[in-house]
């Protein structure tokens, strides 16, 4: 009787993890499989873009993560989606594989420092040079107030938080987004989206609540996985599809090198108190 019991607890326990892959610290194979975790530690940058009825190609196996991304094509429909994945080395002062709640919460109050993101710089396929992708980055106390704030920060991560932002865009204009924010075990998770129509120059390009990003940062191991997937739905052109792919991948690069340089002060700050 006692065997079956603990065998019953082993098979539920063990059903758990499967269900939900952040009960246990997953391999970067268990997330991304095989294929993309050598393209990742071979220093590749795997992006994938597609047009007409999306559906995701790269993001991790966790279904919190998956169950986001789902609700957010429902609610916009979009005709496209691009993704990347990229992977950070934790410094070499972390002590243990899973990050530290210290840790945890140094990284989610540099990624809640939106202010930083200002002055940030791409490579820009259109003009062939770099370039400022944002001009102005704040928060704002609303989005019909747009006051500016100084960036939160937090003694833990909150569970769900939303904040408003001001930010010119060197394509698109002075836009006002919402970010939404999640903490989850081993992840957090966030989405932006415009709360303004887009327009590139005099051309109008995405109307309101039409264009999604979503960034998660999931703890494996020494590392922290990156995934960004943008969704829209938008007007097509002839050409669109390889521009706006090589487009998202160097801004997302750039996100990513903000993201690292936030995370690399995140780890030491952690490690000061």
């Amino acid at each position: 009787m006692k065997r079956k019991m603990l065998l019953a607890i082993a098979f539920i326990t063990l059903f758990e993890a499967i269900a939900d892959p952040g009960i246990f610290c997953l391999s970067l194979d268990d997330l991304v499989g095989q294929i993309q975790a050598d393209a990742l530690f071979a220093g590749e940058k795997p992006v994938i873009a597609q047009f007409k009825n999306p559906n995701p190609q790269l993001i991790p196996r966790n279904q919190n993560l998956v169950n986001f991304v789902e609700e957010i094509k429902r609610n916009i429909n979009p005709n496209v989606m691009v993704e990347t994945l990229h992977i950070y080395r934790k410094p070499i002062m972390t002590e243990s594989a899973a990050w530290s709640i210290e840790e945890e919460s140094s990284i989610y109050n540099e990624i809640l420092a939106l202010s930083t993101l200002t002055g940030l710089q791409y490579y820009s396929e259109s003009r062939g040079k770099i370039w400022t992708l944002y001009e102005i980055s704040s928060i704002i106390d609303g989005p019909s107030t747009k006051r500016s704030l100084p960036d939160p920060v937090y003694t833990i991560p909150q569970a769900n938080l939303t904040v408003y932002a001001r930010q010119k865009d060197s394509s698109f204009g002075d836009n006002i987004y919402q970010y939404d924010f999640h903490s989850i075990q081993g992840a957090i998770i966030f989405k932006q989206q415009n709360l303004t129509s887009l327009s590139y120059g005099i051309i109008p390009a995405v109307r309101k609540n039409n264009l999604c990003s979503v960034v998660a940062i999931m703890d494996i191991d020494n590392y922290l996985l990156v995934y960004v997937a943008l969704m829209a739905n938008t007007a097509s052109f002839p050409g669109m599809k390889e521009r706006m792919k090589n487009s998202f991948a160097n801004r997302a690069d750039a996100l990513f090198n903000w993201f690292s340089n936030r995370a690399d002060i995140a780890f030491t700050k952690a490690h000061q108190r």
